[in-house]
């Protein structure tokens, strides 16, 4: 093996490499050399495992990315940079690579390495009737979690126990920064569960920055060159962080102005104006208006496989909760207000009868509504402030703020293309509760009179003892 590789561990990849954890991960800048530590982590891997009676050192590895197309292009050239191909037999056709080498003791390794792609139901059903050794996941932040989940329970099954069993099995990966609200992000930071471990990488401008020596001069430095703060965080930093790839509804919002992380004390004279959007992901959005001008985007609530019954409960008693002393104007979907053909009761009726007074917006007129929220992202306020605030509890809101509420990028060639509406995904639903905020508070050019203005909402104590 010392006379086809010549590495050198940076410390992060030291720590990674020495540590016996089932499920390794690392995480870092683009070009810190993450891909290239897990490739040689295998190779060392089945290297190291034990001979069988016939003195062959068997051992099987998964190497998986999302997509056939980065497999191929990305992470299978890593690969053959350290090993090369012709150290080995490479079928193309099967995705498979073989190492057979008699070592210095006499042994024979035989390492089995399957590169697989997850693009089709079909690959994701392939992967998961494979008996392995371990596995390694490249950019793991673009595989779902079940998947890995699944993967897990294939692992220590090759060599089997007649034949000697697996000296090491477990579960690498690397990936740049996810979101914070990442499986990977929950796993790792908040379950913590034993024998999972992730290692960080330091930013790649600190003086501890890693695989310095094998990028270009200056890498770092030059590639901030228009990129928001946010892109730079985590491809630059190393940090989890929050990158779309479409093109955002409101360019006009920029999270380093628009956002605060200090936590945002309503005051009990205001009257908070609540925007509600329906469907069986309802969504609620929470702000009021300064005596200066300016909005403060505070609070959500956003759920998933709900109806309109349940919601009403959980609203009435977060309001309660959390904010008893204000008084509330509450807006929703005008299509709320239509009945439903099995019992002609509409959600604005279930919410009232769970507590929740609520009337509809004048319009849902899609450019009202997007003019609504851009207006106050494009002034100050009286004092010179922004005219628009996004809170810390508002994570939904300011992800959808900043692009994750995005006009979907057209697979097209030539010049980039995008849809004409708004993509309907996961930040749709609270970016759409924000609008009827905004539309209700007469934001949209025409103020329509809550008839429960200025009313508290009311608790309905049998519903939650």
């Amino acid at each position: 093996m010392t006379d086809v590789v010549n590495y050198k561990a940076s410390p992060t990849m030291k720590k990674f490499h020495k540590s016996n954890a089932f499920v390794r991960a690392m995480f870092g800048p683009i070009g810190s050399g993450k891909s290239v530590a897990c490739c040689i982590e295998l190779l060392k891997k089945g290297f190291e495992q034990k001979p069988n009676s016939e003195g062959i050192r068997k051992s099987r590895f998964a190497i998986i990315r999302n997509t056939y197309r980065e497999l191929v292009d990305t992470t299978i050239k890593t690969f053959f940079d350290w090993w090369p191909e012709d150290h080995g037999n490479y079928l193309k056709k099967d995705m498979s690579f073989t190492i057979e080498m008699e070592l210095d003791d006499g042994s024979t390794t035989h390492i089995e390495f399957l590169f697989r792609a997850l693009d089709k139901p079909d690959d994701i059903k392939k992967l998961l009737s494979l008996e392995l050794t371990g596995a390694w996941i490249n950019e793991a932040r673009e595989i779902q979690k079940p998947i890995m989940d699944m993967l897990i329970g294939r692992l220590g099954r090759y060599p089997n126990m007649r034949d000697g069993g697996a000296t090491w099995w477990g579960l690498i990966m690397d990936t740049n920064p996810p979101d914070s609200d990442s499986w990977w992000y929950q796993l790792f930071e908040v379950d913590a569960p034993e024998n999972f471990i992730c290692f960080k990488q330091p930013s790649g401008t600190s003086p501890e920055a890693e695989n310095i020596k094998n990028l270009p001069e200056g890498y770092y430095d030059k590639m901030q060159a228009g990129k928001t703060k946010e892109w730079i965080n985590v491809y630059v930093h190393g940090k989890y962080g929050f990158v779309t790839t479409g093109k955002p509804v409101w360019p006009q919002y920029k999270d380093d102005i628009h956002s605060t992380e200090e936590d945002i004390i309503v005051p009990i004279d205001v009257t908070i104006v609540v925007g509600i959007d329906f469907g069986l992901t309802p969504a609620a959005v929470f702000g009021y208006e300064t005596a200066s001008g300016r909005w403060i985007i505070f609070d959500e609530l956003v759920t998933f496989d709900m109806g309109a019954k349940q919601f009403g409960r959980l609203l009435a008693a977060h309001i309660n909760r959390y904010y008893p002393h204000n008084n509330f104007d509450i807006y929703g979907d005008p299509a709320g207000d239509q009945r439903v053909q099995t019992d002609e009761i509409t959600p604005f009726q279930i919410l009232d009868s769970e507590g929740v007074s609520a009337v509809p917006t004048y319009t849902n007129d899609p450019i009202i509504r997007l003019e609504a929220v851009a207006g106050p992202l494009t002034r100050l306020d009286f004092s010179g402030n922004p005219g628009f605030l996004v809170g810390p509890k508002a994570i939904v809101v300011r992800k959808a703020m900043a692009g994750g509420y995005c006009y979907k990028r057209m697979a097209v060639s030539g010049s980039e293309r995008f849809m004409d509406k708004p993509d309907k995904g996961r930040y749709s639903h609270t970016a759409d509760a924000l609008q009827y905020l905004m539309v209700g508070a007469g934001e949209g050019g025409k103020v329509i009179e809550n008839k429960h203005s200025g009313a508290k909402i009311k608790y309905l104590e049998d519903n939650y003892t």
